[in-house]
């Protein structure tokens, strides 16, 4: 290699040694972030034809960081737990719904729920657009029994799902999962 050649890389290589060390110094895990999850369904009775609509959830997304879910870690048992981070996770429905056999008029919810060591359960509650630790048990249009599930491998960031029965697309599963719990409830249209 020509000497031009080795003295421009070894600038270059001086030159950017600083950015990269300070690149690498900088990074942190990422704050709680929003997610969400979503599914389309027709009412019954709808032909092909009739309008779709959509079930969603949209929830603060905690990490665990290598801390511990209960026993003194982030998800308290036998208290109210906002279920996500930061703002109060948001259920928003364009049909009337059916949810662990309670019926759940279109509109839009908060969920909490109430984990302990005997089971936990699903609160929807009527009041909106909040800071997730505001929680008013007046404003509750239900709760309900979760079914609880311990998973093999943990799950890093807090995560919901709604998942559509495959025979059967007005029906499914609202799952949600962290750590190595999971927790489930079924939903129908009505």
């Amino acid at each position: 290699m020509p000497r031009t050649a080795l003295i421009v890389a070894a600038a270059l290589a001086a030159a950017i040694a600083p950015l990269r060390a300070q690149a690498t110094s900088t990074l942190r895990a990422a704050a709680s972030g929003r997610a969400s999850t979503e599914v389309t369904v027709s009412p019954p009775g709808e032909n092909a034809a009739g309008a779709a609509m959509k079930i969603s959830i949209d929830h603060g997304q905690p990490h665990l960081r290598g801390r511990r879910l209960h026993e003194g870690g982030l998800v308290p048992l036998d208290t109210i737990w906002r279920t996500g981070a930061n703002e109060a996770t948001t259920l928003i429905t364009a049909v009337d719904l059916t949810i662990g056999g309670v019926a759940v008029p279109k509109g839009e919810y908060t969920l909490y729920t109430l984990p302990s060591r005997s089971g936990w359960k699903l609160i929807i509650n009527k009041k909106t657009r909040q800071w997730g630790t505001e929680y008013d048990a007046t404003q509750d249009l239900a709760r309900v029994d979760l079914r609880l599930r311990t998973l093999g491998e943990p799950i890093e960031s807090l995560t919901f799902w709604l998942i559509p029965a495959t025979d059967a697309p007005a029906r499914g599963e609202l799952r949600l999962a962290w750590g190595t719990v999971e927790a489930s409830v079924p939903w129908s249209v009505r």
